[in-house]
């Protein structure tokens, strides 16, 4: 394999927290040298001039939704896999909320190969932790390991019956394998549109107390406790559940939380005009809520920040708010997005990596999301000061559901390498 040599880069480590200048070398498809000079004197090696870019670990993205099997005409691997690749994202963590859902090993295989011939950039697979993600019975998780599943969810269907999930978590703890929640309690937070509060009233929209968050997760952290599974939640978006998810921490239970890019960017203010593209699950929070998430992340009490990719197509959209579908996309926006924190000063790039590309990989046991010579070449090469404006329609995905389509971004994927060939590189 032809080596790459990608000079006068700036570095972002995540695992040091630093940026620095320099230049790295891509050999047989891993991070062969790091260099603290912008120009090695290399001869053997095809170079890309990065112009002062940053160079940073490609992102793990987990909760991605693919709408195969099922919603095809929604999102495809093949377009999921573009629209990645013209985002940073190096890794997809799929969802197993499909139809049918991914619950048995041969549903899975058909997606790992599918998912092989399409996408360009690597795709690990989520399976459902009850069968038909009905709550009633677990499903093979020792089968579904074996196929190559990295984790299991249910998604937003809620496990109501807590023997079941017990149960399912006890046999989870005993391979090893991780269980992600979705931290609602199905009961207050069903039917909500909008977060309960002064807001929600005046716009007329059915909303959801913050506090069916906290009592979710702190059911599934004494869950957690009696069973000793590896434990994931995968979106924690409100003030009330992060003083839970410090003591489950502080107790030494094996425990990470998650985020979603529109939680940290959005409030409910947005919601003020009933466009459905701002229309996501859980709801939008408060400016209170948005910014303690931000400081969580911040402090690393959030370990994982994800586009929770969700297409839907215009019919799903197109209807009142309440009626509406939930979920936005956000492979190819995530970074663009975040980096509005980072322009107003609210998290540094190292810390944005840590959670977009480090933990996760940690957490699913990936070699990735490292800067470091001898990880893989999954890469992200970008401009962090490019202006655009946002256009949905020129998005890769096969659905245009975006809540920032007109927006003014700053910052643009210039190059994204997986096993440290080019899968994509802009105009």
């Amino acid at each position: 394999m032809t080596a790459t040599l990608i000079t006068n880069a700036r570095l972002i480590d995540p695992e040091q927290g630093t940026v620095t200048a320099g230049a790295a070398l891509l050999r047989d498809g891993v991070l062969a040298e790091l260099f603290d000079t912008a120009e090695p004197g290399l001869t053997d090696a095809d170079r890309i001039d990065a112009r002062g870019a940053f160079l940073a670990p490609g992102i793990v993205d987990i909760g991605v939704k693919v709408g195969e099997p099922g919603d095809r005409h929604k999102e495809s691997y093949k377009t999921a896999g573009l629209a990645a690749a013209a985002g940073g994202v190096t890794t997809i963590v799929t969802r197993p909320d499909t139809t049918p859902a991914i619950d048995t090993p041969e549903v899975l295989e058909f997606i790992r190969d599918r998912a092989e011939d399409d996408s360009p950039v690597n795709v690990l697979p989520m399976a459902a932790l009850t069968k038909g993600r009905a709550g009633r019975e677990m499903t093979e998780i020792g089968f579904l390991l074996d196929a190559g599943a990295v984790a299991f969810t249910d998604c937003d269907h809620v496990v109501t019956d807590t023997k079941v999930l017990a149960r399912a978590m006890t046999y989870a703890r005993s391979l090893g394998a991780l269980v992600i929640g979705h931290p609602q309690e199905p009961g207050l937070s069903k039917g909500g549109a909008a977060t309960s509060g002064k807001f929600a009233s005046l716009r007329g929209l059915p909303s959801v107390s913050p506090m069916a968050e906290r009592m979710g997760l702190d059911r599934d952290i004494a869950l957690v406790e009696m069973t000793g599974v590896r434990y994931h939640a995968d979106q924690i978006t409100t003030a009330r559940a992060l003083p839970a998810l410090e003591r489950a921490k502080k107790n030494g239970f094996d425990v990470t939380a998650g985020t979603s890019m529109h939680h940290l960017t959005l409030n409910e203010m947005d919601l003020a005009d009933y466009r459905t593209f701002f229309k996501v699950k859980p709801p939008l929070r408060s400016e209170d809520d948005r910014q303690a998430v931000v400081e969580a992340v911040r402090s690393g009490l959030i370990d994982i920040i994800g586009s929770f990719h969700t297409p839907q197509d215009e019919e799903s959209k197109r209807l009142p708010f309440e009626e509406a579908a939930s979920g936005a996309v956000g492979l190819e926006t995530m970074l663009p997005v975040l980096l509005r924190l980072y322009h107003s000063g609210e998290l540094d790039l190292p810390t944005l990596f840590r959670a977009l590309s480090l933990n996760p990989a940690r957490r699913l046991g990936l070699p990735c999301g490292r800067m470091a010579a001898g990880a893989p070449a999954d890469l992200v090469l970008f401009d962090a000061d490019k202006p655009f404006i946002l256009d949905r329609f020129k998005l890769q995905s096969k659905s245009k559901n975006t809540p920032f389509d007109g927006a003014r971004l700053q910052g643009k994927v210039l190059a994204t390498f997986v096993a440290g060939k080019a899968v994509y590189r802009s105009a």
